[in-house]
């Protein structure tokens, strides 16, 4: 089978991987960040609140849940922030949680600050009402935590001392342990000098003494930084009873298969446009087959590496692609529009690239709506 692209003809080479739920479970904790998936014959202005497909970002997610994953909920995967807002996020959160059913204690949501416009965040305690906010609405759903950066506190922190102090105010009032996230700003760019410091170094200082601090509220820390010697650094001086979560959607099968002094845990947007091979992977590392772990994970990585190209926070642009490219939803729109945020030619390439690590589960379907988005941009 082949198609023709603007710079000529490909003839598809994959084998499309089998969509089987593992057997066992993995020996690593996996959350996949799961997209939304928007409503096209909505009403709703794309600058507006978002309309939003409930049935199919459901099924979304059991889809996720199936190949072994947990979810991470609400996050910058579904747009929080980014056209997904507060009342929005709280009714996915409340959603997904009832439909997973006896699965709910596999999704872990999203805390933060968004619905505090940025120019009435004057305090500390502002920042920290935001938070707990958000945290009370949340654990009274009977959700987890994530407890997400804040675009609020790097407005009104003037040290690292004042990270400090809200993180622990805030996870005073969790009611399980909670993991934290540290997002770099080529994913957030307003959250530039995150931790209250612009070098790595300083801003680990203080991460860890945030850990160390409130060590029994913390289950863990992802940090999405697409560094993974940073991580390491990291990882190496979490407390035992701490998980590193990575956030690396350059570097993850080494960091997820580890080394001699450790691994990492996964919480990972790529996992929702590869949970086939993911899946797969993460089964054979459990299973102690390395070989099998590595050849379908490694297909994985130029995809990846390219949907998260910069400016990285547009890769949901190329996971919403994907999902409609193997049927998960009937469009290519996406809440805010945000399907307009890549060009052609990185289209193209994701298909390529999707192909070649056996990420395309039905070739004709997915070779046709390729073709619908050629003719699209007039090619």
């Amino acid at each position: 089978m082949q198609i023709r692209f603007p710079d000529g003809r490909y003839l598809l080479q994959g084998k499309p991987l089998p969509i089987v739920p593992p057997a066992a479970g993995f020996n690593r904790v996996a959350l996949a960040a799961a997209h939304v998936v928007a409503d096209p014959l909505s009403n709703a202005d794309p600058s507006g609140p978002p309309a939003i497909d409930w049935d199919r970002t459901l099924a979304f997610r059991s889809h996720l849940l199936e190949l072994g994953f947990g979810i991470a909920e609400a996050m910058d995967t579904s747009q929080r922030g980014m056209g997904l807002d507060w009342p929005n996020a709280r009714e996915l959160i409340r959603q997904s949680i009832a439909h997973a059913g006896p699965k709910a204690h596999l999704i872990a949501s999203g805390c933060g600050t968004d619905h505090l416009p940025l120019q009435d965040a004057r305090s500390l305690d502002d920042v920290i009402a935001a938070y707990l906010h958000q945290l009370h609405a949340i654990q009274k759903l009977g959700g987890r935590i994530i407890l997400m950066a804040s675009r609020a506190l790097v407005r009104v922190a003037a040290s690292p001392d004042d990270y400090v102090h809200v993180y622990s105010r805030v996870l005073a009032e969790a009611d399980q342990p909670v993991i934290l996230h540290w997002l770099g700003e080529m994913f957030d760019p307003a959250l530039k000098g995150y931790w209250g410091a612009d070098s790595f170094e300083n801003a680990l200082e203080t991460a860890l003494a945030v850990i160390n601090d409130n060590v029994t509220k913390v289950d863990g820390i992802k940090i999405s930084l697409l560094d993974d010697q940073k991580e390491i650094v990291m990882r190496r001086r979490l407390p035992a009873s701490v998980k590193m979560y990575t956030g690396d959607d350059f570097n993850y099968p080494d960091l997820i298969a580890g080394d001699s002094q450790g691994h990492s845990h996964a919480l990972l947007g790529i996992f929702d446009a590869i949970a086939p091979a993911a899946s797969a992977a993460l089964a054979a590392l459990a299973a102690g087959d390395r070989s099998a772990y590595d050849a379908l994970m490694g297909p994985t990585v130029p995809l990846s590496r390219l949907i998260f190209r910069a400016p990285t926070q547009f890769y949901k642009t190329g996971i919403v692609f994907l999902a409609w490219l193997n049927g998960h939803q009937d469009h290519f729109i996406m809440v805010n529009g945000a399907q307009a945020m890549r060009p052609l030619p990185y289209f193209v390439e994701c298909f390529r690239l999707a192909d070649q690590a056996g990420l395309l589960r039905d070739p004709d379907m997915a070779v046709s709506r390729m073709q619908t988005l050629l003719a699209i941009h007039g090619a």
